[in-house]
């Protein structure tokens, strides 16, 4: 789960990382109001949208009257901001961060993530701040500054000097950055976020950091920590079918293509998504609707699926374990006629009662194709397509 800039903010400022002071707002009459609030002479309007790039797509202005705040809110609000991570389609602009203009000397590049490879958490700082890291990586791979961090002691105030003097910053700022560092490393940790990202880190005029942009996304995983966090989620910033298949407790992947995947397994779905592509289909999603579904769960997950218009074949392939097969038979027929299903349905049934849930289907009445094997079921999904075209 990823937050807006103003509820990473809003994060940092509670633990005591400094960020400019400002107002939301989501009419232009509000951010007129908001420049009159904060009593800058100049005020940044910035678009709260779950992608990147935002600046060399218009969705950072900037303002020095309350009417001049009005009139680039009106330009920005409403519009389909398309920036080199939203994708062609764009994201909705709703809200506007209005904020106080900082003096600023210096830009630094901060973050806390994953290294996979290593396992292990990784500080990432550069002195570059205010570009995008992957573009300053790839021109100006010298700038980087990088130091993992042992899980176990955590990152330790010699490694953030390290990192300072890395960047360049001595003295009494060196101090203050350290201080800033082990903040967010503490927030990293005590939310669970996948990456805490600060960028730009300024240094202003008067000899401080002050936290201009600010990143943060959530392990899904670790949600149920975090209810407060949770609650930040706005279903509008969520695809309707991710929204409703996180709410149904299954986890759903929107993909390109027209076949329909309801598995149990992250591992099986990935194989099922191969053997369609190899068949000649495309994959429509991936979902995963974990070992410990239930009859509940099935009906909801398959309710995500036909949800989405493009569905028109679904490929069921599920190895019985904890999920047992005959529950899984039961939540299809019950999805099937609440939702009057009308694209083919291929299953492919392994494991902990198998016979009886084959048999339940069969009873059902419902056009269902039944597949012995992986590789089969993945050809009839496709065929099934090619047959009612």
């Amino acid at each position: 789960m990823r937050l807006h800039e103003y509820q990473a903010k809003e994060i940092l400022r509670k633990t005591g990382i400094p960020v400019p002071k400002g107002f939301l707002a989501s009419t232009p009459g509000e951010a007129g109001a908001a420049y009159d609030n904060l009593g800058s002479h100049i005020v940044v309007l910035k678009a709260q949208v779950l992608a990147g790039g935002r600046g060399k797509a218009g969705g950072i202005k900037t303002a020095h009257s309350a009417e001049e705040a009005g009139i680039a809110a009106s330009q920005m609000l409403g519009r389909r901001l398309v920036t080199s991570q939203s994708g062609p389609e764009g994201t909705p602009v709703r809200k506007l961060l209005i904020e106080e203009g900082v003096a600023v000397e210096n830009e630094y590049y901060v973050a806390i993530t994953i290294d996979r490879e290593k396992k292990k958490p990784v500080v990432i700082a550069s002195a570059s701040g205010g570009m995008e890291i992957e573009e300053t990586a790839m021109k100006f791979p010298e700038r980087i500054v990088r130091e993992y961090i042992e899980p176990v002691f955590g990152l330790q105030p010699y490694q953030a000097r390290k990192i300072a003097y890395g960047l360049g910053i001595r003295g009494n700022l060196a101090q203050i950055f350290v201080d800033v560092l082990l903040k967010l490393h503490i927030i990293f940790l005590v939310s669970d976020l996948e990456i805490a990202e600060i960028n730009p880190l300024a240094k202003t005029e008067e000899e401080r950091f002050v936290a201009l942009d600010s990143k943060m996304t959530i392990d899904d995983s670790a949600l149920l920590r975090h209810e407060d966090i949770k609650k930040l989620a706005d279903p509008l910033d969520m695809d309707p079918r991710e929204y409703d298949a996180r709410e149904a407790g299954v986890n759903y992947i929107k993909l390109k293509g027209n076949i329909g995947c309801m598995v149990n397994g992250a591992g099986l779905a990935m194989a099922t998504m191969d053997l369609i592509k190899s068949a000649g289909g495309e994959p429509a999603n991936f979902l995963d609707v974990g070992g410990g579904a239930d009859a509940e769960h099935i009906n909801k997950a398959l309710g995500v699926l036909v949800a989405d218009r493009r569905v028109e074949s679904i490929l069921v392939n599920i190895f019985g374990g904890i999920l047992r097969c005959d529950v899984l038979a039961e939540g299809i027929v019950r999805a099937a006629r609440e939702l009057t299903l009308k694209v083919p349905i291929v299953v492919r049934l392994e494991g902990t009662n198998k016979a009886q849930g084959e048999k339940i289907l069969r009873d059902s009445g419902l056009p269902i194709h039944f597949a012995a094997t992986m590789r089969e079921a993945g050809e009839m999904a496709v065929r099934s397509i090619r047959s009612n075209a």
